[in-house]
């Protein structure tokens, strides 16, 4: 960093302080603090019932209790599987109380995926929804699972042979054995990068780790105040976004949960007018489906009073926040952030006391370095301005990936969080990222980055959603191909959107190929899966030869 010497301090806003201390703790004592302190103060909000911190307190410790009773001892992997809800969250304290290791599962997870990730963490124990039970079964067999807790938030589970209900395990006394735990260098979580850009890895995050992370996000909030905020949670709990930034960033600043268990914008928005949270940490493809909402000026007061939106997952196109802004009389606060599994998640966040810098992911957070690497070896830092790899160092950066040394070491080197996304710096600190290193379009020699035609496209009017990918080529190695989601009732033609990207950007960037779609894949989080569309584009051509052959 000798260069660039922590340019971003002088742009920080003036209340967020630069170092925080952090408590030698784990997350287990964090949420007994909260719970001492504030026993009255709703903690929960789910299906129109409330729960108070002292009785999450009390079944967190009655769960951790029962868990310790059938043998979940300190270490042992337990996977954790379901949607939001507070059963979820309860048994995601009491596993961490017991020194145990929570292994996020996926809830859209078939059998092959749940099975790869029991094995390779090596799980003996899973705690799972009712109705998701049946493709846990199917995999028992080929897995070290020991155990499986079953619960359901709608009606009692019914009994049947081979695994233990929650409803019943609850039934315990608040009594369970306490466990030393070093937050510094015990593990919390297993959390399992999506396998978007290969095998899917499990990030070693420690308690120390997701407790300073949690702690930056809210230095970083402006004007937050113990006790007194409403956190509207329908990021997943299981992805590390919404386990920071709402449930772990809530307990923290005992603030109280609306807990949603799906994201549907009718929902969303009759949950803000009758519980008008105060932020509402969220993805691109939520305020893109709020911005299109046939009756979002009825609510616009209501979501003009939450003080703080975040985007994070994906990038969050101009024209989108643009837009939101415009709908919440620029008062919705919505900024972009940005960060990765590894770094629990978040690195960067645009400052809350001024607009958003266009096309920024803003600024590190407290305690938070970064640096610009070459693209070539990665370990050269290069001057303000120019494009590298972007490389991130911190007290949220992960141990490392679960029994994976050589990914570990490819990943972390010399101290630096080697993230995979190209970016640059300017000269007052702040960082745009231009795209995924493994996302360059490598076109007849040029390189070529999706998110620059995205930009484009965004800006016709019959648009809705774009994804821009590298699809093979026989003759240039790789071309462009859009996959454009059209505005309902809207038609155009690939010519028509050719010729609008010929007169706003170089022609080796122009697509060659759009291809319009009802709707783009995407994960849980509202990541689109631009991988798979390139593995069906592949699988096109892999099919034609086989026909010609």
């Amino acid at each position: 960093m000798k260069d660039n010497q922590k340019l971003w301090l002088k742009s920080y806003p003036s209340s967020v302080r630069h170092h925080i201390d952090y408590p030698y703790k784990s997350l287990g004592q964090m949420f007994d603090d909260t719970v001492e302190k504030m026993p009255d103060t709703i903690a929960m909000i789910f299906g129109g019932q409330t729960v108070t911190y002292r009785q999450f307190g009390d079944q967190v410790n009655r769960f951790a209790g029962a868990l310790a009773d059938i043998g979940i001892v300190r270490g042992d992997r337990v996977g954790l599987m379901g949607p939001n809800c507070p059963q979820w969250e309860i048994a995601f304290f009491a596993i961490l109380k017991l020194g145990a290791i929570v292994v996020q599962t996926n809830p859209m997870y078939i059998e092959r995926e749940i099975a790869y990730q029991m094995n390779d963490a090596g799980a003996t124990t899973i705690i799972v929804l009712e109705m998701m039970y049946p493709r846990v079964k199917n995999i028992i067999a080929e897995t070290a699972l020991q155990r499986v807790v079953v619960f359901n938030f709608m009606a009692p589970v019914q009994q049947a042979e081979g695994f233990y209900s929650y409803d019943e395990l609850i039934k315990h006394d608040p009594v369970y054995p306490v466990t030393a735990i070093n937050p510094v260098e015990d593990l919390a979580v297993l959390q399992y990068t999506g396998g978007t850009t290969g095998v899917s890895k499990g990030v070693m995050l420690t308690h120390l780790n997701l407790i300073a992370n949690t702690l930056q996000v809210i230095e970083w909030s402006i004007n937050m105040e113990y006790g007194n905020e409403r956190i509207l949670t329908i990021l997943p709990v299981f992805h590390v976004y919404g386990m920071t930034d709402c449930m772990n960033y809530a307990v923290s600043l005992a603030a109280t949960q609306i807990i949603l268990p799906r994201f549907d914008p009718d929902q969303v928005l009759e949950t803000i007018r009758n519980y008008k949270p105060t932020l509402f940490p969220g993805a691109p493809t939520m305020f893109m489906a709020l911005n299109n909402h046939p009756r979002i000026e009825e609510y616009r007061e209501n979501l003009a009073a939450i003080k703080v939106c975040t985007s994070g997952s994906a990038p969050l196109p101009l024209e989108v926040a643009q837009k939101f802004t415009a709908v919440t009389h620029g008062e919705g606060n919505l900024v972009e952030g940005y960060g990765l599994s590894e770094a629990s998640p978040i690195t960067h966040c645009n400052p809350l006391d001024r607009p958003t810098l266009s096309g920024s992911i803003g600024l590190p957070l407290p305690d938070t370095d970064y640096v610009i690497m070459d693209l070539e070896t990665g370990d050269r830092e290069v001057p303000v301005g120019e494009i590298g790899e972007l490389c991130v160092r911190g007290p949220q950066v992960m141990k490392g990936y679960w029994e994976k040394h050589l990914e570990t070491a490819e990943t972390l080197r010399n101290g630096w969080l080697h993230t995979g996304d190209i970016g640059r710096m300017d000269e007052d600190g702040f960082c745009f990222i231009i795209d995924r290193k493994k996302d360059i379009i490598i076109a007849g020699g040029y390189n070529i980055y999706p998110r620059d035609i995205e930009e484009v496209l965004y800006e016709h009017p019959k648009v809705k959603e774009v994804v821009v990918a590298g699809v093979p080529d026989l003759y240039r190695g790789e071309t462009v191909k859009a996959y454009i989601v059209l505005h309902a009732n809207m038609e155009a033609d690939e010519k028509e959107f050719i010729a609008f990207c010929k007169t706003r950007m170089a022609a080796f960037k122009v697509p060659r190929h759009v291809e319009f779609r009802d709707e783009l894949p995407r994960t849980i989080v509202g990541k689109v899966l631009r991988r798979k569309l390139v593995e069906e584009e592949k699988a096109k051509l892999q099919a034609a030869a086989t026909t010609e052959s």
